[in-house]
């Protein structure tokens, strides 16, 4: 079941991260699925932590980016969304290559949103971290 409510391509959304961290950090929206979205992150200096491991910060801002996508599409025009709650469990260490994120909504309802998001590294699939993100709905008519 498709779940997205705004007219959107892959080129528009990677085009609105523009200028922000996740263009910074190398996130790429990769693809927009009925009901899932995914991108990658390359593991460098810009998501490593000191002893060269992808930073856990670094993965919860993917987390954000995959389920905050996600919730802005799957709302009506005139709604956007905000984060509430972000978390990740870091379940496995990575020092190069890229990792994958796929988002997928457990719920969609009315005020808020629910996605889960689990990272594994490009090649192997090897489960690096899992999160859930939490947005509130606001209605900008408001």
């Amino acid at each position: 079941m498709n779940i997205w409510k705004k007219n959107f391509s892959l080129e528009s959304v990677n085009n609105s991260c523009i200028d922000t961290a996740v263009e910074y950090l190398g996130i790429k929206i990769t693809d927009i699925g009925e009901n899932t979205i995914e991108g990658e992150m390359p593991i460098d200096n810009r998501t490593c932590q000191v002893r060269r491991l992808l930073h856990g910060g670094a993965s919860a801002l993917l987390v954000e980016t995959l389920g905050s996508i996600g919730g802005y599409l799957s709302t009506s025009e005139n709604y956007t969304i905000a984060g509430i709650e972000v978390n990740a469990n870091h379940i496995g260490g990575i020092s190069n290559g890229y990792v994958v994120g796929v988002a997928t909504a457990v719920h969609i309802g009315r005020t808020t949103h629910v996605w889960d998001v689990k990272i594994n590294e490009k090649n192997t699939a090897r489960p690096i971290c899992v999160g859930r993100l939490t947005l509130a709905v606001i209605d900008l008519n408001i």
